[in-house]
């Protein structure tokens, strides 16, 4: 057994504890990293991936084409940011005032003919390209988090890998191992937080069960328990202590207030989660600010804004995907549930105050911060009532941030309507390679959990992205 890691399954059976289902997915931990004192001490690097569900348009927000015909350019306008040449939507203002804290790649693209969400995600999450399914067989690669999971597990908090709102409403949005956990089995899956009626948004938010508060003199008891069978076989099997070693570990882990503390915001102070904003991706990202801080490993945050409350239409599950009247969403340009007058907004509140909350914190350094969709929108506005756009994966755009990515910059080009790009294409392969890198993942050294060699993904890490 690999002295350095322990999956969950190993935990709760050496451990004895019986306190969670042994089908609970993404429970993961580590052995614990402890200071002088004999204190744990926080996770070395962690992720907040911010999913943007429907795929954003690239030419409304991060890589506009103000000299493009209106019918390409569409009715917004770009401001400068504080990075000379950086330029991002007008109704970005608080993230223009960040801009030399992150990194914005305008040359993201999915090679291959895929338009739908279901494909996309799978590139995008797996950092592979290759089809989802080969011959009659799904393609079972682990996505980013459950990678993670295994290679990193949490040190501090029973739960190493986590989403935020799985992909609220129809499952046409979601891809087809987000729930699994991939090769690497359930135990690597995400753990599922909060959903449309239960989000942090809401005053009655409630956590997953698996944080809520135990009965700690029970499990005092049966520790005690376990202490004293140990203790009688000890002479006779000195392979006992590690095994009780693993399991004061694992007792620790499921004790330990910090990860239950991480849901209760009434801790924090009212102007902080104003400048987050009251809504569900203000909320979750402030949430997920504070899972970092409790041990959690990967975040993946749904890019979910609510919904508006004098326009309901369309389901409540992506903000993103902006047909527009071909899907009965609404205006895209609009301040409907699926409007960039609605959405825009409340991500630029929300995202620059993650941003700035990590900093002052002293929690960037070591929290790679990564915003994208799973692919753009066509350049042109569809010719409808009310317009949108259509998917468009030959172009999108995302940001980096933290963890050692270097600040204020735009790397890649696309051409001067956003269709493809022009200098230094960014395939899924190379954004999970660089998501590895920046969290210490070793990429030439995957193992699955039977100790099989296979590949994360082919591509290599973007160094030039890195201070």
């Amino acid at each position: 057994m690999n002295q350095m890691q322990w999956n969950r399954r190993e935990a709760l059976l050496t451990g004895g504890m019986g306190a969670l289902s042994l089908g609970m997915p993404g429970v993961v931990m580590g052995r614990d990293q402890v200071n002088e004192s004999g204190q744990a001490v926080r996770a070395e690097k962690s992720c907040i991936f911010v999913l943007l569900c429907g795929g954003p348009s690239h030419v409304d927000t991060w890589d506009m084409k103000p000299d493009a015909p209106v019918d390409y350019r569409g009715p917004y306008m770009p401001i400068q940011t504080r990075v000379p040449g950086m330029m991002i939507n007008e109704m970005h203002t608080e993230l223009a005032k960040q801009a030399d804290t992150f990194t914005l790649i305008n040359s993201m693209t999915h090679p291959g003919s895929i338009s739908n969400h279901f494909d996309a995600m799978h590139n995008l999450l797996s950092g592979q390209s290759n089809k989802r399914v080969q011959q009659g067989i799904m393609n079972d690669q682990p996505y980013l988090g459950s990678v993670i999971a295994r290679h990193r597990p949490s040190t501090r908090n029973f739960v190493s890998n986590a989403w935020l709102i799985k992909c609220v409403g129809p499952p046409v949005f979601c891809a087809p191992n987000i729930g699994i956990g991939g090769y690497l089995g359930s135990a690597y899956a995400p753990v599922f937080i909060g959903s449309a009626e239960n989000h942090p948004a809401m005053p009655n938010f409630e956590p997953p069960e698996i944080y809520a508060p135990l009965d700690e003199a029970r499990f005092g008891n049966r520790r005690v328990l376990l202490d004293q069978l140990e203790s009688s076989r000890y002479d006779r099997d000195k392979q006992v202590k590690d095994w009780s070693d693993l399991r004061a570990k694992t007792y620790d882990a499921m004790t330990r207030a910090e990860g239950r503390e991480a849901f209760e915001l009434h801790r924090e102070p009212e102007e902080v989660r104003q400048r987050y904003g009251m809504h569900p991706l203000g909320q979750n990202l402030l949430l997920a600010r504070r899972m970092v801080e409790s041990g959690v490993r990967f975040i993946t945050v749904n890019g979910w804004t609510g919904q508006a409350e004098h326009d309901k239409q369309g389901p409540p599950s992506s903000s993103w995907d902006m047909h527009g009247g071909n899907m009965g969403m609404g205006n895209a340009f609009g301040t409907g549930s699926y409007g960039m007058g609605f959405c825009l907004p409340r991500l630029d509140q929300a995202l620059a105050a993650l941003l700035s909350d990590l900093k002052e914190r002293g929690l960037l350094d070591n929290t790679l911060v990564v915003v994208t969709g799973e692919f753009g929108r066509t350049p042109n506005v569809l010719k409808q009532d009310p317009p949108g756009r259509q998917h468009w994966p030959q172009c999108f755009s995302s940001i980096l941030a933290g963890a050692g990515i270097k600040g204020g910059q735009v790397y890649g080009k696309s051409n001067r309507y956003g269709e493809y790009p022009t200098h230094n294409a960014v395939r899924p392969e190379e954004l999970a390679a660089t998501i590895y890198h920046a969290l210490d993942i070793p990429i030439n050294d995957p193992l699955d959990a039977s100790g099989v060699f296979r590949s994360l993904t082919d591509g290599k890490p973007i160094l030039d992205l890195f201070g």
